[in-house]
């Protein structure tokens, strides 16, 4: 008698924990149920995938969506579309907000607003304070929280602990892996006066790599004090790459597609369209994070994507805002790195998928494997296209890569089994559901 599924993917190629390989792949109830060939099975629907290579679903563990309180840049919805667009399933969302993430009733008002709207799965960074840090311990383990981020440096937002003592009363109460923006706040302040008006290439200048690594030494060693694990995010330098080799055992790390793919150079043509902190900085940082790809010191891949309007970017530096859109470009980047021959499709499975279940600890999600959630980024590998601003799901509309010609295209995004973008199409309505962690599953 043959089997039957709620959907079958037929003619993939699946890049999975048994490498790459034609496959069918059975979904029961939002879940893989098979793995193989399916071709005596029956299905309520089936998706011919011939051609093509089906994903884990990618996972963007630092976006920006502006909700609630910045509504005019982004929200939940629309930033997920974007997401879903560009084939990610799942993000992790930044406390920044207005009012921040501090709370547990802050928490719960995100997680109830993106709850069936958002058309991709979520979780929320609490954001880690001098006041909730003896509460860290709880807040990290609640319903739909990522764990606890930490600003060390200013950036978007009034959240800020800059100090030693601030940051290991924080660290002290987590036993999740907590997340950093590592950059040296008093050394930010001291060299204010490096900034040109309407120059943003100053911007490096200012926020420069000595704050980066400064900020990155002092984190690790705190860490190893109070014996808490720490994720240092968006690392911009070379140096810090050369660092976080020596410390793994206490530290992740992450790099962004724009510090993999931009450099200081573009500053000429860009603009404050790629001012972002911490900064897009010479060739030879974006070298040294692709030495830290290819030697796997880098864990995961982040998006930051973190929008703000085409009038707010306009102003002259520096009262222009730090940020740019990238959840909808990260894949499609990413890929065109593939076809380039920088890094391998398995390696961009492991820092988007396999990187993020590892260090974080989803239940059920980054894998394909029976019983895991049905997530899947399917992609043309072969497909050449253009990154337009006319095809940004953002509500701020436009992004850096305008223009630029890719190899490589997420044609779909299957989310628990159900297909919610196909050929750049939203098919489905939003039916996001909070991420569940290994370490905070309900009793």
């Amino acid at each position: 008698m043959a089997t039957t599924y709620d959907l079958i993917l037929t003619g993939g190629t699946v890049v999975n924990h048994d490498g790459e390989g034609r496959r069918d792949v059975g979904i029961n109830g939002g879940r893989i149920a098979a793995i193989g060939d399916l071709g005596q099975a029956s299905a309520g629907e089936t998706v011919d995938c011939r051609g093509l290579h089906i994903l884990p679903g990618v996972v963007d563990s630092q976006v920006h969506f502006r909700e609630p309180g910045l509504e005019h840049k982004e929200d939940l919805e629309t930033g997920s579309r974007a997401a879903v667009l560009g084939g990610v399933t799942a993000v992790f969302e930044m406390p920044n907000t207005n009012p921040l993430t501090t709370s547990e009733a802050a928490l719960a008002d995100k997680v109830q607003r993106a709850t069936g709207r958002m058309h991709c799965d979520f979780a929320f960074w609490v954001g880690g304070t001098r006041e909730n840090a003896k509460d860290a311990g709880d807040l990290e383990r609640l319903p739909g929280a990522a764990g606890i981020k930490v600003f060390m440096g200013s950036s978007t937002g009034d959240l800020l602990v800059e100090d030693d003592d601030g940051v290991a009363s924080i660290l002290r109460n987590t036993r999740r892996r907590a997340a950093f923006h590592s950059e040296d706040e008093f050394r930010l302040r001291e060299r204010l006066g490096e900034r040109i008006e309407s120059d943003p290439s100053s911007h490096p200048v200012w926020r420069d790599e000595i704050a980066a690594l400064r900020c990155t030494e002092r984190l690790v060693r705190i860490a190893r004090q109070v014996r808490a694990r720490i994720h240092v995010l968006h690392v911009s330098t070379a140096e810090e790459i050369a660092f976080l080799e020596q410390h793994k055992d206490v530290a992740t790390c992450e790099a962004t597609p724009h510090h993999l793919t931009l450099s200081a150079d573009d500053y000429a043509r860009l603009g404050t369209l790629i001012q972002m902190n911490p900064p897009v900085r010479a060739v030879r940082h974006r070298d040294g994070i692709w030495h830290g790809i290819a030697q796997g010191i880098v864990d995961v891949l982040g998006s930051d994507h973190a929008p703000h309007t085409l009038a707010e970017k306009a102003k002259p530096y520096p009262a222009s805002p730090s940020g740019m859109t990238g959840v909808q470009t990260l894949v499609p980047i990413m890929l065109d790195h593939v076809n380039a021959g920088r890094l391998t499709l398995q390696r961009f499975v492991d820092l988007s998928s396999h990187g993020p279940q590892r260090i974080f600890g989803m239940a059920r999600k980054g894998r394909i494997a029976a019983g895991y959630d049905a997530d899947f980024t399917i992609v043309d590998l072969k497909r050449r296209e253009t990154i337009t601003n006319a095809q940004a799901g953002s509500k701020a509309g436009w992004t850096p890569y305008d223009g630029r010609k890719v190899t490589g295209w997420p044609v779909g995004t299957v989310v628990r089994g159900r297909r919610v973008m196909w050929e750049g199409e939203i098919v489905t309505p939003g039916q996001g559901r909070a991420v569940e962690f290994s370490e905070a599953l309900p009793v």
